[in-house]
């Protein structure tokens, strides 16, 4: 059987809150509050101190709801003090009867401005903050086709024309060796020239289209025959 713990504090709270009901009562009648009015007092007085509160604990600026919990519990700690004997309660005074009479109001008034006041709104945290995505880099365009053509081979240098012969008579043309890729591109230039003029490529031209000694242009031209 599960045992029961009493709280303390819970017992001191409703030793104190039966006390100052009963208190309040007892001045809401002498002041002329009879019946069910009597005992609404207490409970307005005790609704306002539970709105106050409450305030106190959800808003930072408090002050308000400070100024309404002290005016509840001045009037609660008021009764209790005025009904320990130092007040008459056969012959309550005209400014208690006026307190008494207006309170309802009051309290009317400071419940409806605790309840219905404006909260701040909470301070984000940062790490409830959302997180933006990295920007995304745009993508490397492609790099542009680039064609390299493979420099011409140089013309192999020729032996030197022998003793008794003229030194501007050219050599013979097929003793010149015409590397292969060489001779294909002469042919597409002697072709193109071909189709463009009607008249086959000389060697005068061959050579200075391809930038080859006048030997080798001379042997291109004969195998290109």
């Amino acid at each position: 059987m599960p045992r029961i713990h009493i709280d303390a504090v819970l017992v001191q709270a409703v030793i104190a809150g039966a006390l100052s009901f009963a208190h309040l009562h007892d001045l809401a009648a002498a002041a002329g509050q009879d019946g069910w009015k009597a005992w609404a007092y207490p409970v307005s007085v005790d609704l306002l101190l539970v709105a106050a509160w409450r305030r106190m604990r959800t808003t930072a600026d408090n002050r308000a709801a400070w100024a309404w919990f002290i005016i509840a519990l001045a009037a609660s700690l008021g009764a209790n003090v005025a009904t320990a004997g130092l007040l008459d309660l056969d012959d309550v005074p005209a400014w208690l009867r006026i307190l008494v009479a207006g309170w309802p109001a009051l309290a009317f008034l400071g419940g409806t401005l605790l309840v219905h006041a404006p909260t701040a709104a909470p301070e984000a945290h940062p790490e409830s903050l959302p997180v933006s995505a990295p920007p995304v880099a745009p993508a490397p365009e492609p790099a542009p086709d680039v064609t390299v053509e493979r420099a011409h081979e140089p013309a192999p240098e020729l032996p030197p024309a022998p003793a008794g012969e003229a030194a501007s008579e050219p050599a013979p043309a097929f003793a010149v060796t015409v590397p292969p890729a060489l001779l294909d591109h002469a042919r597409k230039l002697s072709e193109t020239h071909q189709a463009t003029t009607g008249a086959r490529i000389d060697s005068a031209t061959l050579r200075a289209r391809l930038g080859v000694p006048a030997p080798l242009a001379d042997a291109i031209t004969a195998q290109l025959a």
